[in-house]
């Protein structure tokens, strides 16, 4: 599995960090996601694929 976010259409809601602390994470001074494991291990994917699925501005790929 490979994760790709794409910040520039991030707007900080968060969703990925309460659902994938692992995998995602926000920057301190505007909330903008931070991806702390391009290649999740597997017992993470479904965590990382529900946070896709959850971000209200589409920034989260999945692939895998």
């Amino acid at each position: 599995m490979k994760v790709v976010v794409d910040q520039s259409r991030c707007v900080g809601a968060g969703q990925c960090v309460l659902v994938a602390p692992e995998v995602f994470d926000q920057r301190d001074e505007d909330g903008i996601v931070v991806l702390l494991r391009e290649n999740p291990p597997a017992e993470l994917h479904a965590q990382a694929k529900e946070a896709a699925q959850l971000c209200p501005a589409l920034a989260i790929e999945v692939d895998g």
